[in-house]
């Protein structure tokens, strides 16, 4: 009884289930019984749950014939003679004497049992905290080590590295402190609970728990940026229209945000307004900063952001910070710009296109900057545009148009046949020109670059190909493609060595 007393007394102290410490107990009288009568043997213990009474014996497992261990099998026959009725895979079970446990083999005993039930221990601490992974939890500090911090949750500890502080944030032991739950993880030295103060959600979970909204699911935390300990910014959206999400995490005085600044040690927090259309998006994300125009590239997620010059420092803020957070929150590259450089790079681009115009069509400056001024980037464009297209810019009629597209094609067909020229002057093979999807531009790149046959190109890899090509590369599947059909001749050529080898073996066979 006094053993069972012992079980429910360290079961009650560690929280863990008063079985797993009488199979700790169990697995600890076992070892020394192993020890007094021979490891060799399968000597297994069994604590009584009722009355505590221990009971050891020795367990031989019954074989049909061929003993492969004399101290823990025995052969059928055998076992019949003491149980008539045993079958192949019963175990005889011999008890043996209560041990006395010696000083060496109760201090063994001891270290199972403290192992077993810190390991119970730790399952339970993973088994509780592994699904509260993403909460915010308050402890108190234990420890301090190179700036490590150890916490104490009360039913387990958790580790606070020191890179997940805020800046210039220091713990003595005894401190309260409040972090976020970022993972729960087994490890070789056990389960291991790590918290962060730097996490975004960290400052998400801090609103979750001053603004009643957001923990009632009116207001959604859309995003959420950090530089952790010096500004942040928060983008929020209401799913109703009445309730307006920014002044609700303001608070009355702004006693709300009050709240979470202070936790995070005067953390400067941008309250953005989230919107579906991302251009306003990223403007709202770029405020305290005004916004002329933007320029958005969908497939490249990019987006060019014209400001007034007297609003580019507050735009791009201390050392590009504000830019950086608004790049994170939308999740948009954002490049921005003052509105005279817009100015002067679109007058660069459009003196350019013009003048491209005026060299490739032979036209004078007024037609030109008519082609231009429709969106006219190029003479691949006015090449295969219709003729009615054109015809509709002011000042031309279908003539115009006709002879536009006219000039334009001949200028791309000289184009091609310089460019073959040039391709078969750096010495690129038919074969390759004979691919789909090269362009005799395509084609002098390559040349330019090495790639002059098939076997060059089928070296390649496709990240290579794409990198030699640039712009004017294909997607990564077509890469792809290009590649294995340049490599098919080298399959063709072992076929046809294999058939050969074949028809010379028939050769001698006959002979």
């Amino acid at each position: 009884m006094e053993l069972l007393q012992v079980a429910d007394a360290v079961a009650r102290e560690k929280n863990i289930d008063r079985d797993e410490v009488l199979e700790a107990m169990e697995q600890a009288i076992q070892k020394a019984g192993r020890s007094k009568y021979g490891h060799e043997h399968d000597i297994r213990a069994r604590i009584d749950r009722k009355s505590g009474e221990i009971q050891l014996a020795r367990f031989m497992e019954v074989v049909e014939d061929a003993v492969e261990n004399e101290a823990t099998q025995v052969t059928l026959a055998y076992a019949q003679r003491r149980r008539p009725n045993v079958k192949v895979g019963d175990f005889l079970v011999d008890p043996l004497p209560p041990i006395d446990f010696g000083r060496i083999a109760a201090q063994t005993a001891k270290q199972v049992i403290v192992q077993k039930v810190r390991d119970a221990e730790r399952k339970r601490q993973f088994n509780e905290y592994k699904d509260r992974q993403g909460e915010i939890v308050n402890g108190l500090v234990k420890r301090v080590e190179y700036g490590n911090v150890t916490v104490d949750l009360g039913r387990a500890e958790a580790i606070l590295r020191r890179d997940e502080l805020l800046p210039r944030e220091h713990f003595k032991n005894g401190d309260r402190v409040r972090a976020y739950i970022y993972d729960v993880r087994e490890e070789s030295r056990g389960p291991q609970i790590f918290l962060s103060r730097t996490h975004p959600l960290f400052m998400a979970k801090l609103f979750e728990q001053e603004v009643p909204e957001i923990y009632d699911g009116i207001i959604e935390i859309k995003a959420v940026a950090r530089d952790p300990g010096s500004r942040a910014k928060i983008a929020v959206h209401s799913k109703d229209s009445s309730i307006d999400p920014v002044g609700a995490c303001v608070g009355m005085r702004g006693s709300r945000v009050q709240a979470v600044v202070g936790e995070l040690q005067g953390e400067k927090i941008d309250i953005i307004p989230w919107n579906g259309d991302n251009a306003t998006f990223v403007v709202n994300a770029l405020a305290p900063a005004e916004v002329a125009k933007v320029v958005m590239d969908e497939e490249g997620r990019r987006i060019e952001v014209v400001v007034p010059d007297d609003q580019l420092s507050l735009a791009i803020g201390r050392r590009g910070q504000n830019v950086r957070l608004a790049t994170q929150l939308t999740g948009w590259d954002i490049d921005i710009l003052t509105e005279q450089e817009e100015s002067e790079r679109r007058s660069e681009e459009i003196r350019s296109r013009s003048q491209l115009f005026i060299d490739a069509l032979d036209v004078d400056d007024v037609i030109a900057h008519l082609l231009v001024a429709e969106g006219f980037s190029s003479v691949e464009e006015i090449a295969y545009a219709e003729i009615e297209e054109l015809s509709e810019i002011e000042g031309f009629d279908e003539d115009v148009a006709a002879e536009l597209r006219e000039r334009a094609l001949h200028f791309l067909d000289q184009l091609d046949t310089q460019m073959a020229e040039r391709r078969r002057q750096l010495g690129v093979t038919d074969d390759v020109a004979g691919l789909t999807g090269f362009s005799p531009a395509i084609l002098v790149k390559l040349g330019e670059n090495g790639v002059k046959t098939m076997d060059d190109l089928a070296d390649l890899a496709a990240d290579e190909l794409l990198e030699i090509l640039g712009k004017d590369a294909p997607t990564e599947d077509e890469a792809n493609e290009i590649i294995m059909a340049a490599r098919a001749h080298w399959y063709e050529s072992e076929n046809g060595g294999a058939a050969a080898a074949g028809a010379e073996d028939g050769e001698a066979a006959a002979s």
